[in-house]
């Protein structure tokens, strides 16, 4: 893909996410009313009034993209180019008015991942990273953390609700092995872990715009991104992930998970 395409991209996401800043910074302190999804899940006004928007702008500067948002469902996704869009990622600390909350804004190309976006409207940071570009915040590079070994590590789960008694045991067996861990962090979690902050990340997601604006951020800041089995994330992977600081700590952290995965309690 020619450089000023992905120049082009980014410039574009960018003005994504201003607009959809824009929209929750003004509606955050006032207007955290809410419904429940089918599965259970919060939504609101906003989640819905910002993924319109955001498919809006999409539409007219490339009708010939794909999208698929968590609010409205997929369209043209067998495009070569797919944006893929997280409007509220951490719905339920909007609306309790807490600041992890984020716009995810991921573009694939045939599938595959090639620009994210991390945006925290409250605190007005910004994590970018994109196919042949260093991962930055605020514009400044970032870079994952040198931490290589798991019991000197800080881990990361975005919610403890979403694990079923199959999955739970995959998180515990990785939670035994690492310093200490951190919750509810959603979005925000991953912007940390490019950032040096936080070394892994494992959640059990359900959908592709969950995850895949994490991708480009967290690969091209020196991390490592895949789902439990190692395989990469596309616009077909069902969003459970493993994220680390580098390819040594991802490969200690799947050899952990590996064993209650197969139904074995590992050892401690």
């Amino acid at each position: 893909m020619p450089t000023s395409d992905i120049r082009n991209f980014i410039a574009f996401a960018q003005g994504l996410a201003d607009a959809s800043g824009t929209i929750i910074r003004e509606a955050a302190r006032t207007n955290n009313a809410f419904v429940s999804k089918g599965d259970d899940s919060p939504v609101t006004e906003i989640d819905r009034g910002v993924e319109t928007e955001l498919r809006r702008r999409i539409g007219e500067a490339f009708p010939d993209h794909g999208i698929q948002g968590e609010e409205f469902g997929a369209q043209a996704t067998d495009a070569d180019y797919v944006w893929v869009l997280d409007p509220i990622d951490g719905t339920k600390a909007f609306v309790a008015g807490i600041p992890v909350f984020g716009t995810l804004i991921a573009l694939t190309r045939k599938g595959v991942p090639i620009l994210g976006v991390i945006d925290q409207p409250m605190t007005r940071e910004r994590w970018i990273g994109a196919d042949g570009y260093p991962t930055t915040l605020n514009d400044t590079r970032v870079a994952t953390s040198g931490r290589k070994l798991l019991p000197e590590s800080v881990l990361s789960t975005s919610n403890i609700e979403l694990y079923d008694s199959e999955t739970l045991p995959v998180f515990q067996a990785l939670r035994s092995s690492v310093h200490w861990c951190v919750y509810g962090g959603s979005c925000y979690s991953y912007g940390r872990l490019a950032s040096g902050g936080i070394d892994i990340a494992i959640d059990r997601f359900t959908t592709p715009h969950d995850v895949l604006a994490h991708v480009p951020v967290i690969a091209n800041a020196g991390g490592v991104i895949t789902d439990w089995d190692g395989a990469p994330l596309t616009l077909h992977s069902s969003g459970h992930c493993l994220a680390a600081a580098n390819s040594e700590l991802h490969r200690a952290a799947l050899g952990r998970i590996a064993a209650p995965r197969a139904g074995v309690v590992p050892a401690a």
